[in-house]
């Protein structure tokens, strides 16, 4: 009896381990989405992923460095992950007839860019993104997070408010136990530490930004290759079709998810190329600036070098020219002495001359002074001095009137 019981409690337990695993394998092989793009070495924890390989719940997929993959989920979401990162899908639940469904993934380290799909389409709040410091909740939109030790960074890339594609405006909830802060501008990011609140909404600085793409630079440089063909790419199209037969979809609505996702990819390659022109053209408007102004700095040496030669030549004209006047004033002084010299040559006889002239002419003075009588010369100078004193009284009575006159 004994032999009996251990044998049927040996198969009981056969069986429910065999049930067990059997649940197990179906938790693990719930389809999720498509490999559409891979750069590098991306792997799961038993393989490694090529373009066109299945997606299934609770794997890790781990890309890393300078390797970078992305994942077309069920619902047209797109998870793109970027170099050293490690992604796991938690929880993928979607009804393709109400386009029903919940998403949840969570990001241990690196960085993944998420645009949403069906399920966000039909209730925003359905996708969310776990992280070592918090939750981010997704409300239709294209975001990117990067997750470093400590420290979570995450971007909101779009749409606006007023975006001409007639998409949902696009917010991320990004919180955690300690508070929340809400996105909803396009190119605005928050940051998240460990033990404490989210911080304010912040527009994203150029070196931020470059920060981000840096992350997503692999995949970008393995989607522009052009050693990926067109058969690939229609088989590619093919699998997505059979998973999508497989899920329950019709032929029209396949074909109308194939078709949306061709317009998302050409309206995606519209904006790229606008972008590259904008840059292009801000490129080429600022070697124009730097042109210009090395030209100014150009002439400005130049200036200065004629300047300085100018000073240079106007110092050595004055130079000159004080040597010539010094010159001039030496012959100036040699032609004065050479003419003093003959003055005085010519003049001493006429000095002789006019000193005779002279001797006479006052002895002939005094001749006629002795002549004439000193009494007579008297009475002349007392007449002229009472003249004088009669019109000076005169003139001292007749402004004394004028002053009376005017008082």
């Amino acid at each position: 009896m004994k032999k009996l019981l251990s044998v049927v409690t040996g198969l009981i337990f056969m069986i429910s381990t065999c049930v067990f695993a059997e649940e197990k394998l179906t938790i693990e092989k719930q389809l999720v989405g498509i490999v559409g793009a891979i750069s590098g070495t991306v792997k799961t924890e038993t393989r490694e992923l090529k373009a066109g390989d299945k997606i299934y719940l609770n794997e890790t997929i781990v890309a890393g460095a300078g390797s970078g993959t992305q994942i077309l989920l069920l619902d047209q979401s797109t998870f793109t992950i970027g170099e050293d990162s490690e992604v796991v899908m938690d929880t993928f639940i979607f009804d393709p007839a109400t386009n029903d469904g919940k998403i949840v993934a969570s990001v241990k380290q690196g960085s993944l860019k998420v645009i949403s799909g069906l399920i966000s389409k039909k209730n925003p709040d359905s996708l969310t993104v776990e992280v070592p410091e918090g939750t981010l909740g997704s409300r239709g939109t294209e975001f990117q997070t990067i997750v470093s030790k400590g420290k979570t960074d995450t971007l909101l890339i779009g749409p606006g408010k007023n975006n001409t594609l007639g998409m949902r405006p696009g917010a991320v909830l990004v919180g955690n136990n300690l508070g929340s802060t809400l996105l909803d501008n396009p190119y605005s990011m928050a940051s998240m530490t460990k033990g404490k609140a989210p911080g304010q909404a912040k527009k994203i600085t150029k070196n931020q930004l470059k920060k981000f793409n840096k992350k997503m630079k692999a995949l970008r440089v393995a989607k522009l290759s052009p050693e990926e063909k067109k058969g690939k790419r229609k088989e590619m199209k093919k699998q997505l079709r059979k998973e999508l037969k497989s899920m329950g979809f019709e032929k029209e609505e396949i074909k109308s998810i194939i078709k949306e996702n061709i317009q998302k990819d050409k309206e995606k390659k519209v904006a790229i190329k606008k972008e590259r022109a904008e840059k292009k053209k801000a490129k080429k408007k600022k070697a124009k600036a730097e042109k210009k102004k090395n030209k100014k700095k150009k002439a400005k040496k130049v200036d200065k070098k004629k300047g300085k030669k100018k000073k240079a030549t106007k110092k050595g004209s004055k130079k000159k020219k004080a040597v010539k006047k010094k010159e001039g004033k030496k012959k100036k002084a040699t032609k004065k002495k050479a003419t003093k010299k003959k003055k005085a040559v010519k003049k001493k006889p006429a000095k002789k001359k006019k000193k005779a002239v002279k001797k006479k002419v006052k002895k002939k003075k005094k001749v006629v002074k002795k002549k004439k009588p000193k009494k007579k010369i008297k009475k002349k100078v007392a007449k002229k001095r009472k003249i004088v004193k009669k019109k000076r009284a005169a003139k001292k009575k007749r402004a004394k009137k004028k002053r009376r006159k005017k008082k």
